[in-house]
């Protein structure tokens, strides 16, 4: 029986780990500073997500600091170190541990010596190449190059700035996989657009931060706090979940 499509919900807020798992989520990316584009959450919230997940899977992005994906050799000795204490940390229920990472070269393609040491790192652990993808200028040599460093999933809306807009891309990415990496497609994926996505693409999980904008629990604002925070939704996480289980496996773009 052909597995359902999975669901991943990009999230930085803690009380958004129960909230993903109670709407039927698959897994989480866990970061933080998704103002920046995201970084590597703290140790204490990486702790805390193990500790509250009893059955999604919980990936942590890896990525030392905003801007752009062209990292010295400090800052990858930082990210594997980060990957290591993380691995290193408790996981009461056993959920699946997996990483997000992304290392390019100034010219944008994939930089394979830090990829390899970060992969290394990881373990058996499950890594995923986060959007920094689509920023090569050759997608399909770029997924090659992803599928021999041991990668296990690309995270892409096919380089375009949706995935509905990347679609074509995405579908010939999926052939170009041929099961040997997963294509986990990103970027403006909503309730309204994800069956369709999935059905044209032949993608089998979709990725989405299901954001929610809520008052500040602080009487008064200041320049740190505009009066308003984002958490992630349930209604949001349940309407994607249900959206793409209605796909059967017949339907999806071989």
């Amino acid at each position: 029986m052909t597995a359902p499509i999975a669901v991943e919900i990009c999230l930085e807020d803690l009380a958004g780990v129960r909230v993903a798992e109670a709407a039927g989520a698959d897994r989480i990316e866990l970061c933080a500073a998704l103002s920046e584009g995201g970084i590597t959450p703290s140790i204490g919230t990486v702790a805390a997500a193990l500790g509250m997940a009893t059955r999604l899977g919980v990936n942590v992005l890896v990525r030392q600091r905003g801007g752009d994906f062209v990292f010295d050799a400090g800052e990858l000795a930082a990210m594997v170190a980060d990957i290591h204490a993380i691995r290193a940390l408790p996981n009461p229920s056993g959920v699946p541990l997996a990483f997000v990472i992304g290392a390019l070269n100034p010219d944008g393609t994939v930089d394979e010596r830090a990829t390899r040491a970060l992969v290394e790192a990881c373990g058996d652990a499950p890594v995923t190449f986060h959007k920094a993808f689509d920023q090569t200028p050759d997608l399909d040599a770029a997924l090659d190059t992803l599928i021999q460093l041991g990668v296990t999933r690309v995270l892409t809306s096919g380089g375009a700035a949706t995935a509905v807009d990347g679609a074509d891309a995405l579908a010939r990415l999926v052939t170009r996989a041929d099961g040997r990496i997963v294509l986990l497609a990103g970027g403006g994926v909503r309730a309204a657009n994800a069956a369709a996505l999935v059905r044209r693409t032949g993608v089998r999980e979709v990725h989405l931060r299901a954001a929610q904008t809520v008052p500040s629990a602080a009487q008064g604002t200041s320049v740190y706090d505009a009066g308003t925070r984002e958490t992630t939704s349930r209604a949001l996480v349940e309407a994607v979940v249900a959206a793409v289980r209605t796909v059967g496996a017949d339907e999806v773009a071989a």
